[in-house]
This record gives structure tokens, sequence and C-alpha cells, in this order.
């Protein structure tokens, strides 16, 4: 096996079994910090031991085996210091397997044992983006806009709590499901929003790994919950989302604006299921339930995958709908996205004003640079343009979008050529806490 195809092998356990990993080894020794840092060593160890001894018929087994012991050396460790008792509860684990419950995945089992209802969701949302979908701390921050100091400490503040709390590490009840479904969408959210336009260093542009898996556990919350709309909502936003993948990058590897795509390589299956869930959804508000933000959202997706041409979109309609989600959600991120549909109806000068008064809370988010760029082209300030497309481009962490970014910006010598395609970083709001959602584009 080439080192190639070690690395690949190594690159896809860590996708398909970390969460595996830090489940088992925190139903053992119930310790985040060790089962985070066992797990660590175990796919380091992977990295060392794989490329001489070859890929393990069972990777998964492999990694879990050696994690145990990483962990149980760590125990030892620190059993110096403290008592055997506690070592030996550790060590020896002789407890009969947990009853599965209502959740018979392992990854969902841990999404909803993280979103315990005694931390913040902020602090929910990021420790299960990490110890369950094996984010790094920086793509958190990103996805959270803020430093990736504060990040490493909410999360260590989290793992703390947990800890002194003694909040117990057990499968969610049916009861438990509904105060827990908030954090556990938003945390699906993100990870969807990772794998949509993927931040990383070193990572494709889109990860449809990270995308397929959210859209696979959120089908099976649906399945749990079914009457619950905010479920449906982030179901039907994702699929309308996912449906445009393969026409979102060109061939050079550069991400193509909504407007530009071929719709016709859009997944019409994905489309009419999403569809589907909205019209259910405005059925079952019929009754006075005023719809939550993913449904608002999904709604919002629905009207531009109805349009057959980018011309033939309702940006009336899609302005209504972000003035509803503005009464839900007051946050700028959300309002930028507005100001960028309102240009769509009232024009580029009267979005700019709205775009500048965001300037103060948006300032490290390479989407609000890259709106005001396309906003002062198409107005035809071209040095101002030009300077804010080169901070995006220095914001940005997706190679596709700075591909993009970059072409926009070497264009700008050319005369301005009317209202032009509407920017890639067009954007759909965060659901939850913090981040920011799957664009249109």
């Amino acid at each position: 096996m080439s080192g190639t195809d070690v690395r690949d092998a190594i690159t896809r356990a860590h996708r398909e079994q970390w969460a595996r990993v830090v489940a088992a080894l925190t139903r053992r020794f119930g310790d985040l910090d060790i089962a985070e840092e066992a797990a660590a060593e175990a796919f380091s160890a992977a990295v060392e031991r794989w490329p001489a001894d070859g890929v393990p018929p069972n990777p998964g087994a492999w990694l879990t085996m050696t994690a145990n012991r990483k962990a149980i050396d760590r125990v030892r460790r620190e059993s110096r210091r403290g008592g055997k008792h506690e070592e030996a509860r550790m060590l020896y684990d002789d407890a009969p397997p947990e009853p599965l419950g209502v959740i018979d995945d392992e990854r969902l089992r841990l999404i909803f044992t993280c979103c315990h209802p005694a931390l913040a969701m902020e602090a929910r949302v990021a420790l299960t983006l990490r110890m369950v979908a094996g984010l790094t701390v920086a793509e958190i921050a990103r996805a959270f806009l803020v430093q990736e100091s504060a990040m490493g400490r909410r999360i260590t503040r989290a793992k703390a709590k947990i800890k002194v709390a003694r909040i117990p590490y057990r499968v969610p009840s049916e009861h438990d499901l509904p105060a827990r479904v908030s954090g556990v969408l938003a945390v699906l959210y993100l990870v969807f929003n990772e794998g949509y336009l993927a931040t990383g260093p070193g990572s494709d542009p889109v990860r449809h790994d990270l995308t397929a898996e959210a859209i696979r556990l959120t089908r099976m919350i649906r399945a749990l919950m079914p009457a619950d709309g905010e479920v449906a909502g982030l179901l039907a936003l994702m699929l309308l989302t996912e449906a445009r993948r393969e026409a979102r990058v060109s061939g050079g590897g550069e991400l193509v604006a909504l407007a530009e795509q071929d719709r016709g390589a859009w997944d019409a299956a994905l489309i009419a299921e999403g569809h589907r869930l909205v019209r259910e959804r405005l059925a079952a508000a019929a009754d006075g339930t005023p719809p939550g933000r993913y449904q608002i959202l999904a709604a919002i997706n629905a009207v531009h995958t109805s349009a057959r041409d980018v011309r033939d979109t309702d940006w009336s309609q899609i302005v209504a709908l972000y003035d509803r989600l503005v009464h839900l959600d007051h946050s700028p991120i959300v309002a930028l996205n507005r100001a960028i549909e309102v240009a769509e109806l009232d024009g580029p000068q009267v979005a700019l004003a709205a775009v500048d008064r965001l300037g103060d809370r948006l300032a490290g988010y390479h989407a609000y640079h890259a709106t005001r760029a396309d906003l002062l082209r198409r107005l035809g300030h071209g040095e101002r343009s030009r300077a804010a497309y080169d901070r995006a481009v220095e914001l940005a962490g997706n190679t596709a979008e700075i591909a993009y970014l970059t072409r926009r910006r070497d264009q700008l010598g050319r005369p301005p050529s009317g209202a032009g395609p509407r920017p890639a970083t067009d954007d759909t709001p965060p659901p939850g806490p913090g981040g920011h959602g799957p664009r249109p584009c």
C-alpha cells in the first residue's frame, strides 16, 4: 500500500471512527479529557505505525484498543496522586452494556449526551463539535466568529463543569430529547456548514463526508421526533442546499455563484424532497404555530430552488421571509444576508448603507467584506471595492471561495457590467448561537 493510500486510510478512519472511539472511552472512563487525549494519541500512533505495519483489517477496533491502552496509562499515572479505588473503577470495565434506549446510533447518542441542558447553549455546541464531530478548535472558532484562544477556553470550561457537576454520561431517555434537541440541531447544522464550505487547512473546498453525515443524523432525529417542525425545517434546509453541491465548484476549483450555476446539474430528487418538507411545515403552520428559524431558512432556500433562472427569483418573497427571521434572530449575520437580498429589490446603494452599519460587529467576518466589495463594485467604486476584496481574501478560509474572490477583485479594471452575478458569499444565517450557515451559492 502506498504512502498516499495509508494517509487516505487514516483520514477516512478519523472521519468514521473518531466519535465511536470517544464515545467508548467516555462511557468507560467518565472523563472527556481522558477520552479526547487518548483518542488523539491513538490516531497519532496510527500515523506512526500504519505506514510501516500496514493498515489493520479493522481500523476502528485497532484505534479503540490503542486508545484504551493510552487512557489506562494516563489513569495509572494520575492514580499515583489519587486513590486506588478510582483507578480500579476506571480500569476494570465490568459494567453491563448500557441499554440503547430510543437512540441506537452511537454518534447520535453521544451528541445528545454532550448537549446537556446544564451547559450554556454555546458551550454545548462547541464541546460537541469538538468531541463528536472531531472539528479542530480553529474550525469551531471560525464557526462562532471568535478567536481560537477564546474558543479553546470555552471548551475547557465546559469539560470542567461536566466533571465538577458530575453530569452523568448516559443515554438520554425519550423524555430528555425535547430539552436537548435545539443544541443537537445547532451542532448538526454547523457540521453541515463546515462540509458545505470547508475551512480547515488542506481540506477539499467541499467535504461531502460531513454534509452526508449531518443529513443522515438529521434524518434519524426526524424519525424520532416527526412532529418537531424545526427538525423538519433543518432537514429541508440541508437537502435544498446539498442539492446544489455538484454545481457549486468549477472544474478549476473555483466557487460558482448562484447566478452562474448550471441549474440542470442540481439534484432534482433532493429539491423535490426539500420542497415537500417545506410544504408540510406550511400546512402545519396553518394552526397558528409560528415557524422557527430553520423552517424560515428552508423556505428561503425553497424560493431560490424554485426559480428556473436567477431572473425568475421572487426577491420580494425572500425579503419578506428575512423580515420574519429578523424578529427571531437579531444577529448581524441575519441583517447582512437580508441586505444582500434587499440589493435585488432596492439597489446596491440602499443595501450598502445597511451593510456599513454592521461594520463594528462583523469586521472579522470575510463575508461582510466580500458583500461590501460586490456592492461597491456595482456602484463603480473600484478602489474601495478592491480594498474590501483584499480583506475578504485575507479572512476567507475556503480555497474555492478565495479563488472566486481573487478573480472578482482582479476584474475590477474592467468597466462595470450592471448588477452582475450576486456575491458567492451570499449567505443564509445561522440557526444557533454564533456561526454561519450555508450560502445559497
